[in-house]
């Protein structure tokens, strides 16, 4: 997902940064001064960088990758990030592996023909871990690599809607109004999936209790017109499973033709290794189409998804094109076109390097932290509301005690974690349970019992320091907090005006 930018008009870009600060004038660089023994002796470290326009002229190398640097450097620790269920570390090997292959262009299947055969490679490998019926001659399960979850479930979704509209079509029904069933904690990109291809969202609503799809409200909502049900392997609010059996046998038990795409994006290289006897993928007859991230907990860097149907019956024809302008003849079903080969290599990688005891051996001990953090979150005071034991994600989620009146927030918290680095979300539930705030943890492949244990100090010591301060204070420092969030948002907007209050489903829950 990216920030829909908005272009400065030019009374924006000449305006200063500070009022009065164009009375100041400063001297030119010498136009001579273009190289010199330091970067910051230039006159580059003198002139704001380019924010606007391309520059007439050019920059040294070094001076370039200094001041961006630089920049950069201003960003957050991507390893503190607990928000994200991103990749942040991979091993140098794959890293070289990786950098090598940034000047190919994937889809070019003719240039680089083995490229392609790592993608089919990594396509089997991981429909096979999802239980695709190999054995069944009848059937034949096909994949692709994406560029992410979002990418793969766009694709099943188009999928879903073409095959219901033919079979309306061959039937001489109307074939305008198709609706798919999915929980209201799905991730934003189940509603850009419905809204882009207009598709009606019906929603099985969270409780104050429940936080996953109930599978018997989910069936009834089913009707003539519902392409499909979306069940969720690792929710993104507690990270937990859906029953996706029950889902699949209530189907069947009311012979209802409604097919179920799996959302794996978090869950498919978890729970095949922490509870394979969890049915939840091609096992069950009702499951069609699955789509899981390679960057998350595949384990590699961002830029990479895997979408994988049962049969080519769940994958109408006429949405594959074929082309031959690149060399050969190849069958194409992306929503977009050029990518980068690197992170389909680097999944190969982890694949072949890890195995399945090597995947097994992380997601175990991840588990096994998530359980200790949650454990030590717990004795702070904390109630915990994901699961444990490998009964979901490897991530805690968690709110304060209501019992114990404290005149902050789960909002103050994080912002006190900040303080030391730590990126720790603090978010309302999903609707129609929004009254519940909660924050949460994502443990990830290099966040080891030593990270926890500082994490787990912080915590302490951010709730010590809040104790101290009365109502008075908790309400200044929030207000400090929101006027902050303003000014730096007016200086750096990443949202263009005109879109800036128009919400999604969860952007109303408030989720930061």
């Amino acid at each position: 997902m990216v920030h829909l930018a908005s272009v400065p008009n030019d009374r924006d870009v000449q305006a200063p940064l500070v009022e009065g600060l164009e009375k100041v004038k400063l001297d030119q660089p010498n136009e001579d001064d273009y190289h010199t023994v330091s970067v910051y002796g230039s006159r580059f470290a003198a002139e704001q960088l380019p924010r606007h326009e391309i520059p007439e002229q050019e920059m040294p190398k070094e001076i370039a990758y200094r001041m961006i640097k630089d920049d950069l450097s201003l960003d957050g620790n991507p390893m503190l990030n607990l928000a994200s269920f991103v990749t942040t570390y991979m091993e140098d090997e794959v890293e070289k592996l990786m950098a090598e292959a940034l000047p190919k262009n994937f889809i070019d299947y003719e240039e680089y023909p083995q490229t392609a055969d790592i993608q089919n490679r990594c396509v089997s490998m991981i429909a096979r871990l999802f239980n695709a019926p190999t054995h069944d001659d009848d059937e034949n399960a096909m994949g692709t690599s994406t560029v992410g979850s979002s990418e793969a479930i766009m694709l099943g979704t188009l999928a879903m809607k073409r095959r219901w509209q033919n079979k309306r079509k061959a039937a001489g029904k109307d074939f305008s109004k198709p609706n798919i069933i999915m929980n209201s904690a799905v991730q934003v990109c189940w509603e850009k999936a419905a809204r882009y291809f207009d598709v009606e969202e019906r929603y099985v609503y969270c409780t104050a209790d429940r936080y996953v799809i109930d599978p018997e409200e989910a069936v009834n909502l089913v009707d003539e017109n519902t392409i499909g049900i979306c069940a969720i392997i690792g929710t993104t609010y507690t990270g937990e499973y859906e029953d996706v059996k029950a889902i699949n046998d209530l189907l069947i038990e009311k012979d209802l033709d409604c097919p179920i795409h799996v959302d794996a994006a978090s869950g498919g290289f978890v729970a095949p290794f922490v509870v394979p006897e969890l049915q939840w993928d091609f096992r069950l007859e009702k499951v069609i189409s699955i789509n899981v991230s390679g960057h998350k907990y595949g384990l590699v860097y961002p830029g990479v998804g895997w979408a994988v149907w049962r049969s080519p019956e769940y994958l109408p024809k006429e949405l594959v094109f074929n082309i031959n302008y690149l060399g050969a003849d190849q069958a194409s079903f992306t929503l977009n076109f050029s990518k980068g080969a690197s992170q389909v290599i680097g999944q190969y990688y982890q694949l072949i390097r890890l195995g399945k005891r090597g995947y097994r051996s992380i997601m175990l001990n991840l588990t096994r932290i998530a359980d200790y953090l949650a454990k030590s979150l717990e004795q702070l005071g904390f109630i915990i509301m994901s699961k444990r034991s490998g009964e979901g994600l490897p991530l805690v989620a968690f709110r304060l005690n209501p019992d114990h009146k404290h005149f902050y927030d789960e909002f103050a918290v994080a912002h006190h974690l900040r303080e030391r680095g730590w990126v720790v979300p603090a978010y309302t539930m999903a609707p129609h349970s929004e009254g519940l705030k909660l924050m949460r943890v994502v443990v990830r492949e290099d966040f080891s019992r030593s990270r926890c244990d500082s994490l787990v100090a912080d915590f302490k010591n951010s709730l010590d320091n809040l104790d101290q301060l009365d109502a008075q204070k908790i309400k200044e420092q929030q207000q400090r907090r929101k006027n902050s969030i303003a000014v730096n948002w007016k200086s750096t907007p990443q949202t263009h005006p005109e879109y800036q209050d128009e919400h999604s489903l969860q952007g109303k829950t408030g989720k930061v």
